[in-house]
C-alpha cells in the first residue's frame, strides 16, 4: 500500500471590485510539509474579470501573481517572503487580505501522488 501524505491547498481568486465581493478563482496552491512540497500555478481569464470590472488593470495582476510564483519557487529574486521555509511561504500567501488577489481558507487532503492531485483540484477548482 502507498503512504498517503497529507497536504493543505488554497484557491487563489481575483476580485475586481473589493467592495463587491465577487471573485473568480484564477489559481491554486499547494502545500505538504512533510514531502516538502508547494506548487502554485494561475492562469488569468480576462474576458471573465472585465465582465466583472472592464478598468481592471490585467498587466498588475499578472506582476502580482507571478512574484506567487516566485515566492513559492523560493527563487532569488522573489524577495524576502521567497527566502522563507515552504510552510511559512504558504502560511503568507493564504492569509487573509483584503485586497484584490486572494485565497480560500486552507484546506486539507491525504494524496500518494502530490502532483496528480494537484492537477486534479486545479482542473476543478480553476480552470
Amino acid at each position: 500500500m502507498q503512504e498517503k501524505f497529507v497536504y493543505e491547498y488554497a484557491v487563489i481568486r481575483v476580485v475586481p471590485r473589493v467592495e463587491r465581493e465577487e471573485f473568480i478563482n484564477v489559481g491554486l496552491i499547494l502545500f505538504s510539509k512533510r514531502k516538502r512540497y508547494i506548487r502554485f500555478q494561475y492562469q488569468v481569464p480576462e474576458h471573465k474579470i472585465r465582465a466583472f470590472c472592464s478598468e481592471f488593470d490585467i498587466q498588475q495582476l499578472q506582476e502580482n501573481l507571478e512574484s506567487f510564483t516566485k515566492i513559492c519557487s523560493g527563487a532569488s529574486n522573489g524577495g524576502p517572503i521567497a527566502q522563507l521555509e515552504a510552510d511559512e511561504r504558504f502560511r503568507w500567501i493564504t492569509a487573509i487580505k483584503s485586497s484584490s488577489i486572494q485565497s480560500s481558507r486552507p484546506h486539507p487532503g491525504l494524496s500518494v501522488d502530490l502532483d496528480a492531485t494537484f492537477e486534479k483540484l486545479y482542473r476543478e477548482l480553476v480552470l
